[in-house]
């Protein structure tokens, strides 16, 4: 905080040495010299900091104060880091040069007097190589420039809960059930990402509601039709394409379960994923059902979490690389990896996948995590 906080002060310092540099042939030094210690007195109050409020954020009104500015954030709002280091390389990839990858995530987050929460993702990374571009190992690629991944609003309605935002996830307000940590985005959402994890690139407005007993129920609607000026064409539009979806779940202390239903207009998923902890590993399933009019497809993801291994956790999982009909040729993808914490700050995990396809992939990767 303290180095950002230095880098908002620069600029402002910079501007104020400017004016004197330019000024400073127009000194009378002759005058100066006819001072002396005399005629020089020096007030203590002024080296004093006027106040220690943090006013570069006003978490109560969401604006900036100009006055009594001491470079901070205000007690409402925060700021979180995270920095993915991803070293690896790929068998029966077209590229299969050992390649290193990175991304940073930032997100701030301003809580209001009614509750509110105003959160705001930007993400910056040059994951364009085939290890972290094209074999999906949760790596995003924004070439090298600073993207902002979502804006949302999140506010309390009665014992609702309303997200507002854009470009940001239906399933952002969804409970899930997937216990299992992913290496692969294969696995993600334990193999349901089109309906438990169904998505939304555009306007988005969902709401959740928790019962006391353990269920919980949510959905929403994103507007996700794009044109080629890359605007997001609005919700609820003939022009546009809207994705529909909603979640039901249910979580107890040693298992859950969560169904969703979604719909883009071209093809409409049904998902359920669960989890159940035994004493020595946490099982985690995954089915989705797709139809595409034409066809349906399905697909499915089964993986065990270990989370006492030495000081990490091993997952170890299976599942289909998509959804496939019955006169698709199926193919398979088989992962394991190993997180282990250095510090409070620093995960290093190292991990393998074989997936199945026209060629055969093999890819090996260390990936290492800071968050802060």
């Amino acid at each position: 905080m303290k180095l950002f906080q230095q880098l908002l002060v620069a600029p402002a310092a910079l501007g104020l040495l400017a004016p004197l540099s330019l000024s400073a042939s127009e000194v009378n030094l002759d005058a100066i010299s006819n001072y002396s210690q005399d005629n020089l007195e020096i007030d203590g109050n002024l080296f004093q900091q006027k106040s220690s409020d943090n006013t570069l954020l006003s978490g109560g009104e969401g604006l900036v104060e100009t006055s009594d500015f001491s470079g901070g954030f205000s007690d409402t709002t925060m700021a979180s880091f995270g920095v993915d280091f991803l070293v690896g390389a790929v068998d029966g990839a077209t590229n299969e040069k050992t390649t290193f990858d990175y991304q940073m995530g930032i997100g701030l987050e301003t809580e209001f007097s009614n509750g509110g929460i105003l959160s705001a993702t930007i993400d910056i990374g040059n994951a364009t190589s085939t290890i972290g571009g094209t074999t999906g190992l949760n790596f995003d690629g924004t070439s090298d420039a600073l993207k902002l991944d979502g804006l949302t609003y999140t506010f309390p309605l009665g014992s609702a809960t309303v997200m507002v935002g854009d470009n940001t996830d239906i399933s952002t307000v969804y409970t899930g059930a997937c216990a299992y940590s992913s290496f692969t985005d294969y696995m993600g959402n334990c193999g349901t990402g089109n309906s438990v994890g169904v998505g939304g690139n555009g306007v988005t407005a969902a709401a959740s509601y928790t019962f006391d007993s353990g269920f919980s129920l949510a959905g929403g609607i994103s507007a996700t039709q794009i044109d080629s000026s890359d605007v997001v064409t609005g919700l609820l539009t003939k022009e546009g394409t809207d994705t529909y979806g909603i979640e039901a779940a249910y979580t107890a202390d040693s298992y859950g379960v969560s169904v969703a239903y979604s719909d883009n207009e071209s093809s409409t998923f049904w998902g359920i994923n669960g989890n159940y902890a035994f004493d020595f590993a946490t099982l985690s399933v995954g089915v989705e059902s797709e139809d595409t009019g034409s066809a349906t497809k399905e697909g499915y993801f089964v993986g065990l979490s270990f989370a006492e291994v030495g000081t990490g956790t091993l997952d170890i999982g299976m599942g289909t690389t998509a959804n496939f009909a019955d006169s698709d040729t199926e193919y398979y993808i088989y992962e394991a990896s190993y997180a282990y914490p250095v510090n409070d700050s620093m995960t290093i995990t190292p991990g393998v996948y074989i997936r199945e396809g026209s060629t055969d992939q093999t890819g090996i990767a260390v990936k290492t995590s800071f968050s802060f």
